[in-house]
This record gives structure tokens, sequence and C-alpha cells, in this order.
């Protein structure tokens, strides 16, 4: 089971996703039935709804990047330690995303599916998955386009 905690510190999210809560609530539930690791455990973390100056100031402050971005993500367990943990309850860390970044990607698409890309991604990374190596970013991507198809 995953459950998620809702921090929103820009206006424009809440004109998109009136219940944030919700919305993901009903996404998880989905992604809980076909990600085995979700099924075993009882997983929590935080997701944080912000505009192009909060990503900005966290990416510049923990990765040493002066620009926004889409999504930031902060594990709360290295790879190593994350497949070594054996809780049951487990809360598995942070994620950062930004309205105006997803909004303009989403003129192309849809906004919701761009928001969805974007903390599925981030999720993914909470959970051990990378993109360093070539084989890396394709496991990780065949099971991020798995779950978009399900919970879009």
């Amino acid at each position: 089971m995953i459950k998620v905690n809702v921090e929103v510190n820009n206006k424009p999210w809440h004109k998109k996703i009136q219940n944030p809560k919700r919305y993901f609530n009903k996404k998880l539930k989905k992604i809980t039935k076909i990600v085995p690791f979700f099924k075993r455990k009882n997983v929590t973390f935080t997701i944080f709804l912000t505009n192009s100056l909060g990503i900005k100031k966290l990416n510049k402050k923990f990765r040493k990047q002066n620009k926004p971005t889409d999504v930031l993500s902060f594990p709360f367990f290295s790879k190593k330690k994350f497949k070594l943990n054996k809780a049951k309850n487990m809360y598995i860390g942070d994620i950062a995303t930004c309205y105006e970044i997803i909004n303009v990607r989403s003129k192309k698409t849809n906004f919701f599916l761009e928001f969805d890309k974007a903390w599925v991604h981030g999720l993914l990374h909470l959970v051990g998955y990378n993109h360093l190596k070539n084989k890396d970013y394709f496991k990780m991507d065949r099971i991020e386009k798995k779950i978009i198809n399900l919970i879009t």
C-alpha cells in the first residue's frame, strides 16, 4: 500500500487539481496492484507541488543546478540500503514538482499526462531506479510507461 502526503505552495495547482490527496490516492491504488514491491510494504512519501522559483531553489541547494526542473526526488534511503530494508512500514522520501514546466509541456499533450509522468518518474527514483546507464534508463522507462498506461 502506498500513502502520500501532499504539500501545495502554489495556487495554480489548486486550479488544476481540486483535491490533490484524492487525485493521488486514486492513482496510487492502481499502482499498488501492478508493482509487486508495493503489495508487500506500507510505503509513504511526500509530494511538494511548487512553482519554478521554489523548485529552482531546491535544485540549486541540492544539485548545484541554478535552474528550474520538472521534478526532483529526495530518496530517504540509498539504493543499497533500500533493497536491504526489511521494515514493513517505510517512509521512502520526497518529490517536488514544478507547475510552470509541466504546464508548458502540456501544451503539446495534456496537463494530467505530463504531471503523472513527472511524479511517477520521481516515485521510481524513490524506490531505487535511476537512469545513469543506458540499460538502467530503458528499464526505468519501461516501468514508467507501464504505470502511466495503467493510471491514465
